[in-house]
């Protein structure tokens, strides 16, 4: 996961959980039944056009709202790989992390991106978009662990010699 490219989906400020994954559908029975629903207060077509490999860039605090698992859980089963934002929901934050999906705090990015473009992630380093480079701050290592492992279960059952 050092360097890895994918197509952006911008969003805007404030993206709650209650539009990642709307509360009635939180009823169905598994994740993969309720991501056709993510983001359809906001764009119902997003979900089916979402392409594995995929980037949202967002702008400040995304994930806000109540603190359900499910949000990650929908962004990483759509395929997205990472999200890049001005800012997160601290709650969201980890629980993304927990998920196995990765987030990226990037104040400028999200102003200059364009839908559709792609852009390059060089981990711990820098977002290189239209020949600029974004910088981003380095996870610790415990937090990436997490995250390529696929999660904190998997990360603690792969410590653990379970796996």
């Amino acid at each position: 996961m050092e360097k890895f490219t994918g197509k952006v989906w911008v969003l805007g400020d404030d993206i709650d959980t209650d539009i990642i994954i709307p509360t009635e559908y939180l009823a169905l029975k598994t994740i993969d039944d309720m991501k056709q629903y993510g983001f359809s207060p906001l764009r119902p077509e997003l979900a089916g056009q979402i392409q594995k490999g995929d980037i949202i860039v967002a702008g400040k605090n995304f994930g806000c709202g109540s603190s359900r698992e499910q949000a990650p859980e929908i962004i990483k089963a759509l395929g997205i790989q990472c999200v890049i934002a001005k800012s997160f929901a601290r709650i969201f934050f980890r629980n993304s992390i927990n998920n196995g999906l990765l987030l990226i705090e990037q104040p400028d990015l999200h102003e200059d991106v364009k839908e559709g473009d792609s852009v390059t992630v060089v981990m711990n380093e820098h977002v290189d978009y239209n020949d600029k480079q974004y910088p981003i701050a380095s996870l610790p290592e415990n937090l990436m662990s997490i995250i390529q492992a696929g999660g904190l279960v998997k990360a603690m059952r792969k410590l653990n010699g379970l796996d």
